[in-house]
């Protein structure tokens, strides 16, 4: 399958979709962590999106486009890490935590073998 768009590329549209699941999961968080916990678990998450995408827009150097799935691995880790401690604190079930991690880790692994194999 050939990749025209940025909608072509699988480690976007599952990105993607775990920011917005994070999202609808951190609704429900406490007040006192919307500076914080909250705030923290969106951005990283969205970032890994965000970092795919701007990486795809110049892929056309190889480097720069390798650069940006490499920070998107580096969000999606934050994004895990912060995972934990929203299930430490009970924000959110150990079910959901395994579901969730469990995703970031095959996406971080479907990004890496992007990483390994991308040719321009």
């Amino acid at each position: 399958m050939s990749i025209k768009t940025i909608n072509d590329l699988e480690i976007y549209n599952i990105s993607y979709q775990l920011a917005l699941e994070v999202f609808h999961l951190t609704k429900c968080f406490p007040k006192e962590e919307l500076y914080s916990l909250t705030d923290q678990i969106r951005r990283s998450s969205r970032s890994v999106a965000m970092n795919i995408r701007e990486g795809y827009a110049k892929r056309t150097y190889q480097n720069i486009f390798i650069r940006h799935l490499l920070d998107s691995l580096g969000s999606s880790e934050e994004t895990r890490g912060w995972l934990n401690f929203a299930k430490d604190f009970n924000y959110i079930s150990e079910e959901m935590f395994v579901k969730l991690d469990q995703s970031y880790d095959k996406l971080n692994s479907k990004i890496f073998s992007l990483v390994s194999n991308w040719k321009s």
